[in-house]
């Protein structure tokens, strides 16, 4: 008998959304669906045994579902994300405990450059060693007309953003060996920036050109990079101001695969940029949209 083919269209979640807010950042466990991280969907075939991985952003969304596919991939795992979100990173800890692996949590904000610099000694040392870096973690707030976008906004969404990777990165060259990966998280508003993101937007598209850069950069030490690009995925970014909430009832409903996209569908993206499987990748964009045309 062959194995069970699951329909795109109807794989996950593939109705319309409550309206519903949170102050940012928000926690996962509240939003109605809870999004999907793979905490049970996601299945590992140990592909990153004895690897060692920082993931910013990691107590949900994106990022959750990368650390708990690292995890189940044989990965101990170091997640950095918010104070205020303590909450789902104790979630995340014992999902990745719970697979055998060795977790370690280090709350902190990014746009502290102290901070943000210390936090890849801390990882590597507590991981004894660094082979992975995802650099996800992002800022999102909608602001309809410009004139109402703030500095502070936009030097806080620039600083979290974009600024901070240029300062982890600079401390991870000190750990990751060649045959390391760095992986950033771009967005599909890289290439199709929406009117009210504007400053979300604009950093996207900096993370794009700053992770080709990078790769052409790091490439004669065997340190690959590349970039993650998702489209409409249900996370808490998305009700907590990342969207307006007149558009939170039909978030995804317009992509070729008429759904919003769960955090677990671009899990194995990131295990597989983070893998061996990936030896002759780098520099390259890859687009997990819904069917969005990423150029």
């Amino acid at each position: 008998m062959s194995k069970k083919i699951n329909d795109p269209l109807t794989k996950y979640y593939n109705g319309t959304f409550e309206k519903q807010e949170q102050e940012a950042p928000a926690v996962q466990g509240k939003m109605q669906p809870v999004p999907d991280c793979g905490e049970t969907s996601y299945n590992g075939s140990g592909r990153l045994a004895g690897r060692k991985a920082l993931v910013t952003g990691g107590d949900s969304g994106i990022g959750r579902a990368a650390a708990i596919a690292f995890a189940k991939e044989g990965a101990d795992v170091a997640i950095n994300y918010l104070p205020f979100e303590e909450e789902d990173a104790q979630e995340v800890k014992t999902i990745i405990e719970d697979t055998g692996q060795k977790a370690v949590l280090i709350p902190g904000d990014l746009k502290d450059e102290s901070f943000a610099r210390q936090l890849v000694h801390d990882a590597a040392k507590a991981l004894d060693g660094l082979d992975i870096l995802v650099l996800n973690a992002g800022m999102q707030q909608a602001v309809k007309d410009i004139k109402d976008l703030t500095t502070q906004q936009i030097t806080d969404t620039f600083t979290t953003n974009i600024i901070s990777m240029y300062w982890t990165v600079q401390e991870a060259l000190d750990y990751l060996p060649a045959g390391g990966s760095i992986i950033t998280t771009t967005s599909i508003q890289s290439a199709e920036p929406s009117a009210h993101l504007l400053d979300y937007a604009a950093t996207k598209g900096a993370i794009t050109s700053f992770s080709k850069g990078l790769a052409a950069q790091l490439s004669s030490k065997g340190i690959r990079v590349n970039t993650v690009a998702p489209g409409p995925i249900w996370t808490p970014l998305q009700i907590s101001g990342g969207q307006p909430q007149s558009a939170i009832p039909e978030f995804g409903q317009k992509e070729l695969l008429k759904r919003a996209g769960q955090p677990v569908e671009l899990a194995p993206v990131y295990v597989f940029l983070a893998s061996d499987e990936a030896s002759y990748v780098t520099g390259q964009v890859y687009s997990v949209t819904g069917g969005s045309f990423f150029a």
